[in-house]
């Protein structure tokens, strides 16, 4: 009989004993987690009458791995309001609205009108020679021109990643841009093929943006986790910290820190790399490589509980980003309330901050009243408005997001190396094949899939 041991209690380590079980109801799985609880970045706090994200807020359902994971389990999913489709950038210390359509694009104040002739003459811009790697800042710029990277790219970046788009790989962080260039020569020419064989299917062609729309749940993204939680009761220890792990004979054993001993078939490390690394360096002394070329940055999240009234109406939407280029002290600010029901007691609303990243890292540590008084400061400025938050909650998480930097694809091939080496231990974890939670799960029930086959 096949021993299974997950070391993280994540969603990824989550979602694949979960299915893994499902599959596999005579395996023995157990789940290694170090804190007192699961569920890694998605983590809901409810107290006051708020219910704020430490994490992650939703996820969107232009793939489908979280959305069906949710119905398997009976969970009821919230789709977002109308609002989220409203998005905003600081240009110039202001709030300008991102152009949903092409119209909108044409009369947005986001670019120039040299900004957006040059967005459009990107039709006649000839395709990469190579399918070489290269950064977003570096495909931005070629294709769609500065100021499009600076006002478009350049936040985008700082939203999903918290990252610095100079070193971000653009292959890696955004594989279908990357395709479609390839397939198409170009993103305009590949949004015209693509509406035109939807049109000619029926169907509603792509749009700019990612697509799909975005769901939570009534609980927040914790009632995920509970429900996960629920039926690998008897699957989860936590409190258990792996220190090592070695292979011994046809079997690898697991050292807690306690210096308990468990052996197992099959390891999956669903853990940040970081922690990977210490575990596995003494048997497999390559994973040092691939563990100091991809960077944690540290994020901090502050949760403001303000009065309405003080708002004066101007969180009717998704909310902001900052772009690098105007120097602010935060990279954005969504506003939670006017995504979701139920965020907020009546008459109040909440917004969430986010503060440090990979070109503010220093930010992200201040002390907590430091760091309140910043993004009350940003706040204000940005929004032109008088704020004295009633419910002020801060998180710091040091290793937020791993970074996708060029050549992470040849840091993941080394990977692959390794796993061929080490039969039975496998990554499932989001620094390895996409960061966002519907690759997170998919990727971990797609292995699970793949063990029950071995």
């Amino acid at each position: 009989m096949a021993k299974i041991a997950v070391v993280g209690g994540g969603l990824s380590g989550l979602s694949f004993a979960w299915r893994l079980k499902k599959f596999k109801p005579d395996w023995e799985i157990t789940i290694f987690e170090k804190d007192k609880r699961v569920g890694g970045k998605a983590w809901t706090i409810q107290e006051e009458g708020f219910k704020w994200e430490r994490g992650v807020n939703g996820v969107l359902t232009n793939k489908p791995a979280t959305l069906n994971l949710s119905v398997e389990l009976g969970i009821e999913v919230y789709k977002s309001n109308d609002n989220a489709r409203k998005r905003f950038v600081v240009k110039n210390g202001k709030l300008v609205k991102l152009p949903e359509k092409p119209q909108e694009f044409l009369m947005s104040g986001l670019l120039s009108p040299l900004g957006k002739l040059r967005v459009f003459l990107e039709l006649l811009t000839p395709k990469k020679a190579n399918d070489s790697d290269e950064s977003l800042k570096d495909f931005a710029i070629r294709r769609l021109g500065i100021e499009a990277f600076e006002n478009l790219i350049d936040p985008m970046a700082t939203g999903i990643y918290a990252g610095d788009p100079e070193k971000l790989s653009l292959k890696s962080c955004f594989p279908r841009i990357n395709e479609l260039e390839m397939q198409y020569g170009g993103l305009i020419r590949a949004m015209l093929s693509l509406q035109q064989k939807a049109r000619k299917e029926g169907k509603k062609g792509p749009g700019a943006g990612p697509g799909g729309h975005l769901v939570s749940f009534n609980g927040g993204m914790e009632e995920l986790v509970t429900s996960l939680t629920n039926d690998l009761k008897d699957n989860i220890v936590t409190g258990a910290e792996v220190s090592k792990i070695y292979k011994k004979d046809n079997l690898w054993e697991i050292i807690l820190k306690d210096n308990k001993k468990i052996e197992a078939t099959h390891v999956v490390l669903s853990s940040p790399l970081p922690q990977c690394a210490q575990m596995i360096s003494d048997i497999i002394p390559e994973i040092k490589e691939i563990a100091s070329n991809i960077p944690y940055p540290p994020v901090a999240v502050v949760a403001l509980g303000i009065k309405k009234e003080q708002l004066k109406d101007k969180i009717n939407g998704f909310g902001f980003l900052c772009p690098n280029k105007e120097k602010r002290n935060i990279l954005g600010t969504l506003w939670d309330s006017s995504v979701f029901p139920n965020r907020a007691p009546e008459g109040y609303a909440l917004m969430r901050s986010l503060v440090g990243g990979m070109r503010m890292p220093e930010l992200a540590r201040l002390n907590e009243d430091k760091l309140t008084q910043t993004v009350i400061d940003e706040i204000k400025d940005i929004m032109d408005v008088d704020i004295s938050p009633d419910f002020i909650r801060t998180y710091l998480w040091e290793q937020a997001i791993p970074q996708y930097n060029v050549g992470h694809a040849d840091l993941m091939k080394k990977l692959d190396a390794i796993m061929d080496k080490n039969r039975g231990l496998y990554f499932r974890c989001n620094w390895v094949g996409g960061i966002s939670l519907n690759d997170c799960i998919n990727n971990s029930m797609e292995l699970a899939r793949q063990l029950t086959i071995l």
